[in-house]
């Protein structure tokens, strides 16, 4: 049998104070994440990410999707995206967030980075339009890669490695406090796709 890095204590708080993160570990085995990620990969309407910084348009290499329950619009770094349908893997994979948090969402944010050259700089998931202090459950799926909190304030950091098919979820302040980032990496040559499962709050439609 495959042994998980299930090791984790899901109800541990990896934060030393104003929110909460927790690590799952893997809830999926290789084989199964492996699977997700080859479906995903082919099945998700991927663009490159867009982003507006002092007036000039910003295009990532990293690509971006956006789906969820309604035509819900979200908007981050000055540009405002429109929810697609949910697909049945996606559906499967909010089951699977929601079993193990306890939470509800009703939309998710997909991220394609395709190598450790490509990552995400310092921020917070603090938009308007996120349910404020709500639960954010991040799926990864691909090549390990180093995920960092860092507090706004005191500058303190907490680091961990983000497995293959494994699950960490944000809650209460973390977002108000805390920033997060995934630095890039020139030792991670496999890509990885993160699905953030979120809740809209603001219920805007067009």
């Amino acid at each position: 049998m495959e042994l998980f890095d299930n090791l984790f204590d899901s109800n541990k708080n990896l934060l030393p104070y104003d929110g909460t993160a927790n690590y799952y570990g893997k809830i999926l085995n290789d084989q199964q994440a492996n699977q997700y990620f080859d479906l995903l990969l082919r099945s998700i309407q991927w663009v490159n990410d867009r982003a507006v910084i002092f007036g000039n348009e910003i295009i990532t290499k990293r690509k971006v999707a956006w789906y969820g329950e309604r035509a819900f619009e979200y908007t981050y770094s000055n540009t405002t995206k429109k929810a697609l349908p949910w697909t049945k893997e996606l559906l499967e994979l909010k089951a699977l967030a929601e079993a193990h948090t306890k939470e509800t969402y009703n939309s998710c944010l997909l991220n394609l980075y395709h190598n450790g050259d490509e990552g995400m700089a310092w921020h917070s998931d603090g938009e308007k339009d996120l349910k404020k202090n709500g639960a954010i459950a991040s799926l990864s799926f691909g090549a390990e890669r180093k995920f960092a909190f860092k507090h706004k304030t005191t500058k303190e950091k907490v680091e961990l490695t983000l497995g293959n098919g494994s699950l960490l979820v944000m809650k209460d302040r973390t977002q108000t406090y805390w920033l997060h980032r995934l630095p890039p990496t020139k030792k991670v040559l496999e890509p990885r796709i993160n699905l953030t499962f979120r809740t809209i709050d603001n219920l805007q439609t067009s």
